[in-house]
């Protein structure tokens, strides 16, 4: 197994990776430096795409755009280096927050969530593809990744101060129901803290820890099957890309402060040989015409 080194912005918080198979291309964010990174996996080049407002997280459009989730509860369409239209200009109560981690489901919506700031706790909301926004949960500590089950039945949750969750999950309506513990934020001998997540084909549950400078592998049981470290402490999400995606691609942050966090710290790294493939992501549809 080989874990490289593919592209080193240094990163304030290295976020959201996101395989957009039309392109061959990885996207990521820089959050609190309002940063939007592309790297080619077939050439190796990379580039910053976007220097603008902090995007917390992003979703790949069934039209090939990107949805960015910003400050304050706003979320646009992005596509060719440009904003090309806005879904949700503010959200009155976001107004001292951002998004964080998003997630599209099978029918195009995307489940989000929000920071804790100093007026509001984090929340999960869901963002339909009429452009309305639903909460879902309130009172979170840190909302972060979400995945569902190879069969779709099930959604995945974390709450980095508290555990990973599961809820069932109803496709037609995008209800979520019957939350449950999946495995808890500090589970015996587990590093750091839950971050990014994202499920593979076997329904293995990947989790990027957090001050734990590693990836862990879970059984779809909740049980810890694997380690793949890294250079880094703060490791803070991934995705699977490439043919077959076979291949991980896991970003971290710390950047500036590399004597603490570890040499590797903001790099974007790529993962070879896990032995395992991932599930495509779903597309959102936000707004989107369908021809």
């Amino acid at each position: 197994m080989n874990v490289d080194v593919v592209a080193d912005y240094m990163c304030v918080c290295g976020e959201g990776p996101l395989w957009h198979p039309d392109e061959h291309a990885i996207y990521w964010t820089d959050i609190p430096a309002g940063r939007l990174f592309r790297l080619d996996t077939q050439t190796g080049w990379h580039d910053i795409v976007y220097e603008d407002r902090p995007v917390g997280g992003l979703t790949l459009q069934t039209d090939g755009s990107l949805l960015l989730f910003r400050d304050r509860g706003n979320v646009v369409v992005w596509q060719d280096g440009r904003v090309m239209r806005t879904i949700i200009e503010s959200v009155p109560e976001l107004a001292d927050t951002r998004f964080n981690d998003v997630c599209a489901d099978p029918e195009g919506r995307v489940f989000c969530g929000t920071m804790s700031s100093r007026t509001i706790q984090g929340r999960l909301y869901r963002l339909d593809p009429d452009g309305s926004l639903h909460l879902l949960l309130e009172g979170l500590g840190t909302p972060n990744g979400m995945g569902f089950t190879p069969d779709a039945r099930r959604m995945y949750f974390t709450d980095t101060k508290t555990a990973i969750w599961f809820f069932d999950y109803e496709r037609t309506t995008g209800r979520l129901s019957h939350r449950q513990v999946f495995r808890e934020a500090q589970a015996p001998d587990d590093p750091g803290r839950p971050d990014g997540l994202s499920v593979d084909a076997e329904g293995g549950v990947w989790t990027a820890r957090w001050d734990g400078g590693c990836l862990l592998r879970l059984s779809p049981d909740g049980d810890r099957l694997r380690a793949i470290e890294f250079p880094a402490r703060k490791v803070s999400s991934l995705c699977f890309a490439g043919d077959g995606l076979l291949d991980l691609y896991v970003t971290t942050a710390g950047g500036k402060q590399r004597e603490t966090d570890g040499p590797g710290a903001g790099a974007l790294f790529r993962v070879r040989g896990a032995g395992v493939a991932g599930l495509p992501r779903y597309r959102s549809r936000i707004g989107v015409v369908e021809s």
